[in-house]
């Protein structure tokens, strides 16, 4: 049960600039585990008023992305809603109609600076070391030459009026009370000369208007957030809950980037990580409950998540713990389901097609279930249980201290006996049980054995026990390429 008055609402409001980042999919999950413990609505709203970054597709990219991971959302673009239209170009008479509200009462300017002369006045501030900010020169303009100007259509925009003392604070529910020097903040564009407002205004209208009560974004927005709270307070609006998140870094503590590897979820999305993991991983960073336990269902996570447990400090993004949590929960799948999840990587490795048989494809993905970590990673694990013929170095067949005419003799030795034997034997655990009692009478070492068994019928150093792929080979694969490997010494 909600333990707040109103209903709350919160929005994730991503602009469609490109793929959807590993630490905006963060922010969407906050944003839903909030809204669902609290009994309240999760809204999408799409900020695309930046037309100079917009991506063509951007916005569907963000729609599947955050419904291939399970984000399902109460309202958004293509999920009708009473405050609708959720996608910002849409709703530029609505901005238009409060730009001119501010713009009576005097908050706002218009201003006529063209990029020359702001270029010069960032330059010259540089150069003295100062903060780079709007002189505000145009607020000393007469009402009678800023009419003029409008008349004569000379381009403009609009901006914030900044008090230049005292200062603006706000309580944030991660970081508490924050307080900016007005001296420090910008006299921020409002509505831009093609008639398009910034984030800033669309998003503090919006927010209002949807009647969002919690705003739940990245540490990136804060030092934005003075602004909103002066446009607030000119509009005469009760302010939302601010809550401010903790920055994903790299490694080497710089922020995550692309510089330094993948970003976007649809790339995690496509190398096989799960939808389940890749949440349970993003919500511990920067937030975890007490105790050791590190897997969450989605259920789980949202009765325990708190905006109040979040973390200051940035969260390192870890990929060897992503890596192990997704082999966690592939584990956690039935064989049935794996290989569903496998077969379309092994399909556009053109590995099997659909007439492989599907019972011996549930064998060969069955031998590897306990060492995948990634989906994707299924090629290359099983791709020799495919190959006619295995290409790889002789010398990775001795043993140790074996020689290359030991390991020949053993191969034809042990060809010899599962010639031998019937198909019905090839069961992993009736092989390793006939194979070690077969190698012990003879006085063979196992290892002088079956490291050239595994290498054989793999071709590679690192792969699952012999008797586990033969199982799944059978019996003329399996002698057949020890045959192969013999000949090979």
């Amino acid at each position: 049960m909600s333990i707040f008055k109103k209903q709350v609402r919160v929005r994730f409001a991503p602009s469609p600039t490109g793929s959807l980042h590993i630490g905006s999919l963060r922010t969407a999950l906050y944003n839903y585990l909030f809204a669902k413990k609290n009994k309240g609505k999760f809204i999408l709203r799409i900020e695309d008023t930046d037309r100079e970054r917009y991506v063509e597709g951007g916005v569907e990219n963000i729609i599947k992305t955050l419904k291939n991971c399970g984000l399902y959302y109460d309202e958004g673009p293509d999920k009708k809603g009473k405050f609708e239209p959720y996608i910002q170009s849409e709703r530029l008479p609505i901005y238009n109609k409060y730009i001119q509200e501010l713009l009576g009462k005097g908050v706002a300017y218009y201003c006529f600076c063209t990029e020359e002369e702001l270029g010069g006045e960032r330059k010259n501030q540089q150069e003295k070391g100062l903060p780079t900010k709007y002189s505000g020169k145009c607020l000393k303009l007469s009402t009678k030459s800023v009419q003029e100007k409008i008349k004569s259509g000379t381009p403009r925009i609009v901006r914030l009026k900044v008090p230049d003392r005292g200062a603006t604070a706000f309580e944030d529910a991660v970081y508490g009370k924050i307080e900016f020097k007005n001296e420090n903040i910008d006299h921020q564009v409002l509505l831009k000369s093609d008639g398009f407002p910034t984030y800033h205004l669309a998003n503090v209208v919006d927010d209002h208007l949807m009647k969002i009560t919690h705003v739940v974004r990245g540490e990136e927005w804060m030092p934005s957030t003075p602004k909103h709270v002066l446009l607030y307070k000119a509009f005469g609006w009760q302010m939302p809950q601010f809550a401010h998140l903790p920055l994903l870094l790299n490694p080497d503590k710089s922020k995550l980037s692309k510089r330094q590897g993948d970003v976007a979820v649809e790339d995690y999305l496509k190398k096989g990580y799960l939808p389940e993991a890749l949440l349970n991983f993003v919500a511990l960073l920067g937030w975890n409950p007490k105790g050791d336990q590190e897997i969450y269902s989605i259920n789980e996570l949202m009765r325990l998540f708190d905006l109040k447990s979040v973390n200051k400090s940035g969260a390192v993004f870890n990929l060897e713990k992503l890596d192990w949590m997704n082999g966690e929960y592939i584990r956690k799948k039935s064989l049935n389901e794996l290989v569903e999840l496998c077969a379309p990587y092994l399909a556009e490795a053109k590995l099997i097609s659909k007439k492989t048989n599907k019972s011996w494809l549930k064998k060969v993905i069955g031998v590897e279930h306990e060492r995948l970590k990634r989906l994707d990673e299924i090629i290359q694990l099983t791709s020799f249980f495919f190959q006619d013929k295995l290409e790889y170095d002789k010398k990775a067949l001795v043993w140790k201290k074996s020689d290359a005419k030991e390991t020949k003799d053993n191969l034809e030795l042990l060809a010899g006996y599962l010639a031998g034997l019937k198909e019905k034997d090839f069961d992993k655990k009736i092989l390793e049980e006939k194979i070690k009692r077969f190698l012990a009478e003879k006085g063979i070492a196992m290892g002088n054995a079956l490291w050239p068994m595994r290498v054989a019928l793999s071709g590679l150093a690192a792969s699952p026990p012999p008797f586990d792929i033969a199982s799944v080979l059978g019996k003329e694969k399996t002698i057949k390429r020890l045959k192969d490997a013999s000949q090979k010494l």
